[in-house]
């Protein structure tokens, strides 16, 4: 999904994913000499501006490709496959995680593990897809089902018993479960300002599952979904520069680490 992808991520989606990044650095409270990890870096989005407000940043990432992009922008960072991480128990005042916990396979063992590697008392902060969902993010799944794709077998899919639910109390609960104190979640709701081109060129290049699907049509099936997407994009408004105005919808949480329970003497 996401291997030798990175710069094409970069110029695409990656542009949607870097909107909340503010407001998830402000819900973790990263200021300067703040020690935060950013977990699933990508190329570095989150981790750079944390590292211009003064942040000592650390960041992670599962994609090799990934780590080599976001080390080009200067960020500390290494290959890291949650939920093992390659830190001492309380390294970190702060973690952040944009869009990442949608990509791994064990979400509680994932909170734990960074759970492990805050302080007593630090702070996470993460968003996520949720179930509500806005027309933006829609539009090339549309496409693809007006066009007849058919969905591959090997599409990743999580075991429905470590599944939750994606609304903000489902996160907010996930994140008590896990040993975090005062959860909190919430929807945020954005237009993302895309192109026609550059939002067809991150599923064309095979990027998240969408671009899996993509991917594994037949050149005919592909051809019917352009045509498909291409008329599904007049529902959208248009910026001055022609760009369109693509609605999504994401969740918003931020938690403490809880301290560990006292031994008792004896």
């Amino acid at each position: 999904m996401w291997a030798g992808r990175a710069r094409a991520y970069e110029a695409s989606f990656g542009r949607l994913c870097a909107h909340p990044v503010p407001r998830l650095l402000d819900a973790a409270r990263v200021a300067a000499g703040t020690k935060v990890l950013d977990v699933g870096t990508g190329t570095g989005t989150a981790a750079r501006a944390a590292r211009e407000r003064d942040a000592r940043v650390r960041a992670v990432d599962a994609d090799p490709d990934m780590v080599a992009r976001a080390r080009l922008h200067g960020i500390a960072a290494e290959v890291a496959v949650l939920p093992g991480l390659p830190f001492p128990d309380g390294e970190f005042d702060a973690v952040v995680g944009n869009f990442v916990l949608n990509h791994v396979g064990r979400p509680r063992a994932a909170l734990t593990e960074l759970r492990r590697v805050l302080r007593p008392g630090g702070r996470i902060a993460l968003t996520l897809w949720g179930t509500r969902r806005g027309a933006g993010q829609d539009l090339l799944g549309r496409a693809c089902a007006a066009g007849g794709a058919v969905p591959p077998a090997y599409l990743p899919r999580l075991d429905p018993a470590e599944d939750f639910p994606r609304t903000p109390d489902g996160l907010a609960a996930l994140l008590a479960e896990t040993g975090f104190d005062a959860p909190r979640a919430a929807e945020l709701e954005w237009d993302h300002r895309a192109g026609a081109e550059e939002w067809w060129g991150g599923a064309a290049s095979g990027i998240a599952t969408i671009g899996l699907v993509l991917g594994a049509q037949d050149a005919g099936t592909v051809v019917r979904i352009r045509a498909e997407y291409d008329r599904l994009c007049a529902e959208f408004a248009r910026d001055g520069e022609g760009r369109l105005a693509l609605p999504h919808v994401a969740l918003l949480a931020r938690a403490t680490a809880r301290p560990p329970l006292s031994r008792r003497p004896g």
